[in-house]
């Protein structure tokens, strides 16, 4: 994936998103569930009902950019909220993109010098 400017936001829109949906279909669904401006450099995540696919939109400044993935193995894990948005770190969401329980990482405890 093309790696946001440090800082960006990233959301990821809760409940089921309709697949078919385009650029056009996506930002308005950013405007009217979201409440927020699709060209404002956020990153914006949607999941299918299958739950094997997403679709992320961002806008980069220039253009609005639209990635697709679809896993041949697994879902992708999403929160159980239905409406509304949850944010996402960018780890979270590189976790996300690569199958990985995002919602569960332990961080090891630092090796302490005897």
């Amino acid at each position: 994936m093309i790696v946001p400017p440090s800082g960006t936001r990233i959301w990821i829109a809760a409940g089921i998103t309709d697949m078919r949906r385009g650029f056009d279909g996506l930002a308005a669904l950013v405007q009217t569930q979201l409440q927020t401006d699709p060209f404002s450099g956020q990153i914006f995540v949607f999941r299918g009902r299958r739950g094997d696919r997403i679709k992320v939109l961002w806008w980069d400044g220039d253009g609005l950019c639209l990635f697709a993935k679809r896993l041949e193995h697994g879902k992708f894990v999403w929160p159980q909220v239905t409406h509304g948005s949850v944010a996402l770190t960018a780890a979270q969401l590189s976790m996300l993109l690569e199958g990985i329980d995002w919602r569960r990482t332990v961080r090891t405890a630092p090796n302490r010098a005897a």
